[in-house]
C-alpha cells in the first residue's frame, strides 16, 4: 500500500468518524431502549419506506453515470437485488423459499444467474413488516408521505450518491457504507424486537435483520473500495471528501428529523 493512498485512508476515515451522526445518533439510541408506542413505530416504517424506496432512483443514477463496465455493473448488483433478484452464493447454506423470506435469503453472492420475485423486492419486505401496523401499500414509498427532512435526504442521494462526477460520487458511496456500518441496523432491530413483544404483534422483521446482517458482510469491503477509487484516473481527493460529508450531512438532516418528530432534543451540529 503506497503512503499516499494510507495518507489519504486516515484523513477520509477520521473525516466520517468524526462527522455528529457517525458519532452519536440520538434517534437511534433512544430507539433502541424500545420504549415505543404504536405511533413511533409506524412514523418510522413510513419515513424509512420512503428513503427505501427512493433510494432505487440514486442507486439508478449511479448506474447510469459509471465511468466504467465493473462500476456499471455492481451498481446493477445493488439495484436488481433491491427490486427483487436474489443472490445466487457459490455455495449452498441460506437460499429463497417460495415465500422469498428475507430470514432465509442470502446476503452475499451476485445477481447473476439469480432469480427474480416479486417478494424479494426490498420494498415488499417493508410493506410485509408494514402490514400489522395498519399499513398499506399506498401508505408507504411515496413523496408525499416523506417529512421535509427525509425528502432533503432522499433528494441529496441522488444528487450526491448518484452524481456524475466519479469522485463525488465515490465519496458519497464510501460515507453510506460507513453510516450503515455505524450500528444504526441493530439499534433499530433492538427496539423493533422489544416493541414486538411488548404489543405482541406478529411484526416480520425480515427487512430490518437482512440489512443488519448485509451491512456486516459489506464493512469487509470498504478499504477494498476505497483503493479502487484512489487509483481511478478521474479520482479527485477533494472531490472525494467533499462528496462523503455532504453525503453525511443529509443523512444527518434525515435522523435529527426523526428526533425532533419523537420529541427529542437534537444537540449535534451539522459540519
Amino acid at each position: 500500500m503506497s503512503t499516499r493512498l494510507e495518507a489519504f485512508r486516515t484523513k477520509a476515515e477520521d473525516l466520517v468518524n468524526a462527522h455528529p451522526i457517525v458519532r452519536a445518533n440520538s434517534y437511534c439510541a433512544w430507539f433502541a431502549q424500545g420504549d415505543l408506542c404504536r405511533d413511533d413505530v409506524r412514523h418510522l416504517t413510513v419515513q424509512f419506506s420512503v428513503f427505501s424506496q427512493w433510494f432505487i432512483q440514486a442507486q439508478l443514477r449511479k448506474v447510469l453515470n459509471a465511468t466504467s463496465l465493473e462500476s456499471y455493473r455492481e451498481g446493477k448488483e445493488i439495484l436488481m437485488n433491491e427490486l427483487g433478484v436474489v443472490f445466487r452464493a457459490d455455495s449452498p447454506g441460506r437460499t429463497a423459499g417460495k415465500d422469498v423470506d428475507p430470514e432465509l435469503v442470502g446476503v452475499e453472492g451476485t445477481v447473476e444467474g439469480g432469480t427474480y420475485h416479486h417478494r424479494a423486492a426490498h420494498f415488499e419486505w417493508l410493506i410485509r413488516f408494514a402490514e400489522p401496523l395498519g399499513l398499506g401499500f399506498n401508505a408507504l414509498g411515496k413523496r408525499r408521505h416523506g417529512t421535509p427532512s427525509t425528502l432533503h435526504f432522499v433528494d441529496e442521494l441522488s444528487r450526491i450518491y448518484g452524481s456524475e462526477d466519479y469522485s463525488t460520487g465515490a465519496g458519497a458511496s464510501y460515507a453510506v457504507e460507513h453510516w450503515a456500518n455505524a450500528g444504526f441496523w441493530k439499534q433499530l432491530v433492538a427496539g423493533l424486537k422489544a416493541f414486538k413483544e411488548k404489543e405482541g404483534l406478529d411484526l416480520s422483521l425480515g427487512f430490518w435483520t437482512w440489512h443488519d446482517q448485509l451491512e456486516q458482510q459489506h464493512a469487509d469491503h470498504t478499504d477494498e473500495e476505497l483503493e479502487e477509487a484512489f487509483a481511478h484516473p478521474e479520482f479527485d481527493p477533494d472531490r472525494f471528501l467533499a462528496g462523503a460529508r455532504e453525503m453525511l450531512d443529509g443523512v444527518q438532516v434525515f435522523w435529527e428529523g426523526l428526533a425532533r418528530d419523537a420529541g427529542l432534543a437534537v444537540t449535534a451540529k451539522t459540519q
